[in-house]
């Protein structure tokens, strides 16, 4: 049966978040969205037009641009884009358009998944149910490797290691909207968890909430 439930997820890149989000949504029939993705897109349009990543008002201009339900997700996954986005989320302004259209996504009548990185401190506060995400940076690195490889890319563990740490201490250490797990989210650490795993737990939390 399909239900009205939001439920937040939050975790630094390649903890799985996203997957976990997608099995969420497919099990609950709910809504979902990446919202990375939008930072991307936004990221993505000033790349397009040639326009400076800390260029504030072309920046707002994208992201008042930006439609949450048109992101294509093999486009804005690229690196570069992924890289590009990370400074463009420092932007407050930025962030307070995309906040606002992401709680309005946040309540769609059929419920919803969101995952990214504030959306159990910020966009969400209110979720049913909050889950932080999380895994070493090491075995990050490695996922992150092993996805590049199985799509007959090559690329450097130390490097990946070093991108992974940097973005941590930018996600983490920004003034506004930091990365960090919400008071009452529930944590799973997916180091030594594989995706279904994760997934049981969660659903195991879903169904309680769904049957208080």
């Amino acid at each position: 049966m399909p239900v009205s439930i939001t439920i937040a997820i939050d975790g630094p890149a390649g903890a799985g978040k996203g997957t976990l989000a997608r099995r969420l949504a497919d099990y609950y029939h709910l809504a979902l969205l990446d919202t990375g993705l939008t930072y991307r897109a936004v990221a993505h349009m000033l790349i397009e037009k040639g326009w400076p990543l800390d260029d504030v008002a072309h920046a707002i201009e994208a992201a008042k641009l930006v439609e949450l339900n048109h992101l294509d997700r093999k486009v804005l996954s690229a690196h570069a884009v992924g890289e590009a986005a990370s400074k463009v989320a420092v932007i407050p302004e930025v962030r307070k358009i995309l906040v606002e259209k992401q709680r309005q996504f946040a309540r769609s009548p059929q419920g919803a998944v969101l995952d990214g990185r504030d959306i159990g401190t910020v966009v969400c506060p209110d979720a049913d149910v909050k889950f932080y995400v999380t895994a070493s940076a090491e075995v990050r690195a490695q996922r992150r490797l092993a996805e590049i490889e199985a799509n007959g890319g090559s690329a450097d563990f130390a490097g990946i290691l070093a991108d992974i740490v940097r973005r941590d201490e930018r996600d983490s250490g920004r003034a506004d909207s930091p990365l960090r797990p919400a008071d009452d989210a529930h944590l799973l650490d997916t180091s030594e968890m594989d995706i279904e795993a994760a997934f049981s737990a969660a659903r195991d939390i879903v169904d309680r909430v769904l049957g208080s």
